[in-house]
């Protein structure tokens, strides 16, 4: 499969491991790029950028094939200063960055003059074009279907993803709600350059998450994911459990909630230790509404040749039924 994603990341095809926060690890991002896509280590799932420079190496003793680095800029942390995770990245030798949550300028120039392609991810056709006049090269464009942020405008993929391809001239991502061949077909049709996969890739074996967890989305159905934060206009999806729902509870009350109100509930270490722990209800697990039509846990391998033929399967199905 040739398209400007596979020429630019030099892959075999066009499906790009989405940054998760807990679940970017090495191990699932050397089985992404070792299946001929392409793997993402998540930056600030890391303590520190030292920790980040030690999984990189990591993730090189796992795969010889291209892989890229997450980095989510904080919306929280006004001014936060990420020159050491920058530091760590340029230090590696890292050749594709997909930066997300916030606007990338903080950024984007310092990996710029060193070579490296930006990946921006963001939701809206506005954002899109912000990106692409800071330098981004490649747009990875979020539908409301995303686990994560999906943005404020509640605008699904197959409505957001021609929007933004009619407004920037660089090569665009197709994300949220992407976990098989046919959405791969469907978004190439569309005119995307490849897809981003999160949720697909986070229920698979090299996935480093409890089985109690992987188990539990298997078995969820593509109504069980929850809206939190909308009041505070930083909408995000996670999967529906105590902890999801404990937030809107809160939020609906008279007189709404405070970041300080939602804290304990948001924290990410209460998140991190759901998902390590398999206590599916101890913390926030994020997950897409595609996980209706998740049933398994392939090998990332396993996986990605699948997709590949459903993919091929399903253009070829389609162009003979109505040549």
């Amino acid at each position: 499969m040739k398209t400007r994603i596979t020429e630019l990341l030099g892959v075999q095809y066009p499906i790009v491991e989405g940054g998760m926060q807990w679940v970017g690890r090495a191990e699932l991002a050397a089985a992404v790029s070792n299946a001929g896509a392409f793997g993402m280590v998540t930056a600030r799932t890391l303590p520190t950028p030292d920790d980040l420079r030690a999984e990189i190496a990591r993730t090189r003793e796992l795969t010889d094939k291209p892989f890229g680095v997450n980095l989510t800029l904080s919306v929280a942390v006004k001014g936060m200063d990420y020159s050491g995770w920058v530091d760590a990245i340029i230090d590696s030798d890292v050749q594709v960055v997909e930066t997300a949550g916030n606007n990338p300028a903080p950024v984007i120039g310092r990996l710029k003059e060193h070579g490296i392609k930006v990946i921006h991810k963001c939701t809206s056709v506005r954002h899109a074009l912000s990106a692409e006049r800071y330098g981004a090269d490649v747009i990875s464009i979020d539908g409301f279907e995303a686990a994560g942020h999906p943005g404020e405008d509640d605008i699904a993929l197959l409505v957001l993803l021609p929007a933004v391809l009619r407004s920037v001239k660089v090569p665009v991502i197709a994300s949220g709600g992407i976990a098989d061949g046919r959405a791969l077909a469907a978004a190439l049709v569309l005119g995307a350059d490849g897809v981003n996969m999160g949720t697909r890739f986070m229920l698979s074996k090299e996935s480093a998450i409890h089985e109690n967890v992987k188990q539990r989305l298997l078995l969820a159905s593509e109504r069980e994911t929850t809206l939190i934060k909308r009041t505070l206009k930083h909408t995000a999806r996670f999967f529906t459990n105590a902890i999801s729902q404990e937030i809107v509870d809160l939020e609906r009350r008279p007189g709404g909630a405070t970041y300080e109100d939602l804290k304990d509930l948001l924290s990410g270490n209460r998140g991190r230790a759901a998902m390590l722990s398999g206590e599916t209800d101890a913390g926030l697990i994020c997950a897409s509404q595609v996980i209706g039509l998740i049933d398994d846990l392939p090998t990332c391998a396993e996986l990605v040749e699948r997709i590949v033929a459903d993919c091929r399967a399903a253009l070829d199905r389609s162009l003979g039924a109505f040549v």
